[in-house]
Order: structure tokens, then C-alpha cells, then sequence
């Protein structure tokens, strides 16, 4: 018995499916951001840590990478070493340098150092990432 096959790769298809990979990637690290910012687990005192300062590093996205990026200079030291930081887990007032005024800051209930451990493996957000590529690489890709 003799049995031959022959087949031909759909080139334009595997672009799609590439490209689809890709945008599932940067989706995911959006909502990774997103829901880290919800669950409010970042130490907040100015907002510059989870605002402006928390950045998505997208320069490596068609090689698979992406990197959630603070870049303030004092995130790794709050990150690491907390010993005497205030987490301010509730709203609370100071007095401007400048003016003078009262200026109210809203805390993180949730604010803690190592902050990302939820998502890393172990923790109990470990599969998100996992979860929300699939379903945006569904998406994206225009499958079932």
C-alpha cells in the first residue's frame, strides 16, 4: 500500500495568525495593566507610580515581549525595600509647598510592596495573562 499526501501552507493565513499573536500580546498587557490598577495594589502617595510613571514597553512585541515598566526612580526601592514607607491605604490631606492649600490624595486600599506577586506564578492571579491571550487570540484571530 502506497499512500502520498500533499499540502499546501496558506501563507497570508499564517500572517493573519502572526499578526493576531502579536496584537493578542500587547491586548494582554493592557489588560494586565488595567486590572493591576483595579485591584489597587500599587503604593500611592502622588499617583506617579501607577499613573504616568507605569508604562507598557512594547519596542519587542513581535519577538513575544512585552514588560510592564515603572519608571520612576524610586519604584524599585518601594518595590524591594519598603522598610519605613507609608502605604496609604485611605484618603488623607497635606499642605501644598507651594500654596499653601489643603490637597486631598486618595489611597490604595490594597497597597503593598511586591505588588505584582498576584499575577506571578503562585499567586492567586497567576492565570490571567494565560486567560486573556486565549481569549483575545480567539478574537483577534477570528477563530471558534
Amino acid at each position: 500500500m502506497k499512500v502520498t499526501s500533499k499540502f499546501t501552507i496558506n501563507k497570508i493565513r499564517l500572517k493573519e495568525l502572526n499578526q493576531a499573536a502579536v496584537k493578542s500580546l500587547v491586548n494582554t498587557a493592557e489588560e494586565l495593566k488595567r486590572d493591576i490598577k483595579d485591584a489597587q495594589v500599587i503604593p500611592r502617595d502622588t499617583g506617579n507610580l501607577q499613573g504616568e510613571a507605569f508604562s507598557i514597553d512594547l519596542s519587542n512585541s513581535h519577538q513575544g515581549k512585552v514588560r510592564l515598566v515603572h519608571s520612576a526612580p524610586y519604584a524599585r526601592r518601594v518595590y524591594f525595600n519598603p522598610d519605613g514607607m507609608k502605604f496609604h491605604k485611605q484618603t488623607w490631606t497635606t499642605k501644598s509647598k507651594l500654596t499653601g492649600k489643603e490637597i486631598k490624595h486618595d489611597g490604595n486600599p490594597n497597597a503593598r510592596d511586591h505588588w505584582f506577586e498576584d499575577w506571578l506564578p503562585g499567586g492567586v492571579k497567576q492565570d490571567f495573562c494565560i486567560n486573556a491571550f486565549k481569549r483575545l487570540y480567539r478574537r483577534n484571530a477570528k477563530l471558534k
